[in-house]
């Protein structure tokens, strides 16, 4: 039989990882705080739950998709939250983007409360990898019950990876994020370097992705920049968020991150300026007011 699977937290990824569930032929049910946001599902053949507790009580494994630590753990444990409709046996899984020891928490809690394993599972790829399905998982908790709703998983992302014990999917997320912010900052200062020395940045690119500077960020970002197109793949508030989470975690088991500390100032300076809501690589555009430049669109 079929599982069964509800979907709680229909954003910017959210949405998309669930019309996939859909699409993959698992009965789907869906809720936000914002219900409107649930239409466009429940018109392709999802039901839509009025409370987070009702959802649960009526599938057999619930994804929760949401900003924050605080906001994973008011869902799950707060008046009407999933943890009231979850029944042991249940799974609940996390694909948001949340600290270690977070995680580690709701796991625990939700084991010795209501029997039900916890699966962090945050996920890289940006608005487009959640739209194809191709998403990279990585994974954290009890591996059965990884086992069990890994067809539901596959629906969205084309990499799913056991990491380890609970709390160790959120690890993973948080150095794909040292790097993920890494790359955004170089690319920046890359093209920021070339307009101040009058090479075209095409022809750079170009050279430097056949080497060993090689990476998704070079092979997706340029071409976006350079029509001037900031707009969110993955927004630059979020990046922040996910910097201190990474900040945070380092202070808590004495990682030194000198290189991100620097990195999550820029994207600090974005949020400071009403940049949230932009591309993480519009970063560019807090190097171009230190260098007092902007990048111009390549020559034809």
């Amino acid at each position: 039989m079929s599982l069964r699977v509800g979907y709680v937290g229909l954003g910017l990824m959210g949405k998309s990882m669930a019309a996939n569930i859909l699409k993959a032929g698992f009965p789907l049910a869906v809720w936000n705080r914002t219900a409107s946001k649930c239409d466009e599902l429940v018109a392709a053949g999802a039901k839509a739950y009025s409370t987070p507790a009702e959802l649960a009580s009526q599938v057999d494994v619930v994804f929760t998709n949401l900003s924050d630590s605080p906001d994973v753990l008011g869902i799950v444990f707060g008046a009407k939250g999933v943890a009231e409709g979850l029944r042991p046996g249940s799974i609940f899984v996390d694909n948001s983007t949340i600290k270690p020891s977070a995680a580690k928490e709701l796991a625990e809690r939700l084991w010795k409360e209501k029997q039900v394993h916890a699966l962090d599972a945050p996920v890289s790829g940006g608005d487009v990898g959640a739209r194809n399905g191709t998403l990279t998982i990585m994974v954290g908790g009890d591996k059965a019950s990884l086992e069990k709703v890994m067809p539901v998983l596959l629906a969205m992302g084309k990499k799913v990876t056991y990491i380890g014990d609970a709390g160790a999917g959120q690890v993973c997320k948080a150095a794909n994020q040292i790097m993920v912010a890494a790359q955004m900052v170089a690319l920046g200062e890359i093209l920021v370097f070339n307009e101040k020395c009058g090479v075209d940045s095409t022809n750079v690119i170009e050279a430097i992705k056949g080497g060993a500077a090689q990476c998704w960020t070079l092979d997706i970002k340029p071409d976006r920049l350079f029509a001037g197109n900031r707009e969110p793949g993955f927004k630059a508030a979020l990046q922040t968020k996910d910097l201190n989470i990474v900040l945070d975690s380092g202070k808590e088991f004495g990682a030194p991150l000198p290189a991100t500390a620097v990195n999550t100032q820029l994207f600090q300076s974005m949020v400071q300026c009403g940049e949230g809501d932009l591309d993480n690589s519009a970063v560019v555009g807090v190097l171009e007011r230190l260098a007092n430049i902007k990048i111009k669109e390549p020559k034809k």
